[in-house]
């Protein structure tokens, strides 16, 4: 049988999700409903001792669980009243491309957060702006003009569902 001439380059090794028991979810869950949560209270939240505590949250960023504890902020109480959900799509999927990308996404002022996804767009980036005009701006000067963008949807964001705790 003939060699291919194009053989497919292997994906990303299979990611295997850390085992997590009763004790690590209810600490996740714990932080997640209050990051600032001392050691002492989230001991106690749990039924564990404080140094068992201390071990099982270190183990948890250890693995990739727990990534960081952040301030969640309200973009309207800080002048940025205005929120949208831009889907965008790509004319090419060249790996390196799609990385760049979403890096480069992640990276300019207002963006929420930058998502790669599956099905007819590439990616969904959300956004704050303090006004349409800036928003307009934004889409025209970072998004829509970028080489190898063939599509953006914009869409506004009239109120937020968002659940603060695990599912």
């Amino acid at each position: 049988m003939p060699k291919d001439p194009h053989p497919l380059t292997p994906g990303p090794a299979p990611h295997v999700p850390p085992v997590l028991d009763e004790v690590d979810r209810a600490i996740v869950s714990a932080l997640v409903a209050d990051g600032r949560i001392s050691n002492a209270a989230l001991a106690r939240a749990v039924g564990i001792a404080e140094s068992t505590c201390v071990g099982r949250v270190r183990s948890l960023r250890e693995r990739g669980v727990v990534t960081g504890i952040h301030a969640s902020v309200d973009p309207a109480r800080i002048g940025r009243p205005l929120q949208a959900v831009v889907a965008i799509r790509l004319g090419g999927h060249d790996r390196e491309q799609v990385d760049a990308f979403g890096e480069e996404m992640a990276q300019l002022p207002g963006v929420l957060s930058a998502l790669n996804i599956s099905g007819a767009d590439d990616f969904l980036v959300h956004v704050s702006a303090e006004s349409p005009d800036q928003l307009r701006d934004f889409v025209l000067d970072n998004i829509s003009s970028r080489p190898g963008v063939s599509h953006v949807q914009t869409s506004l964001i009239f109120r937020s569902h968002a659940r603060p705790t695990l599912p």
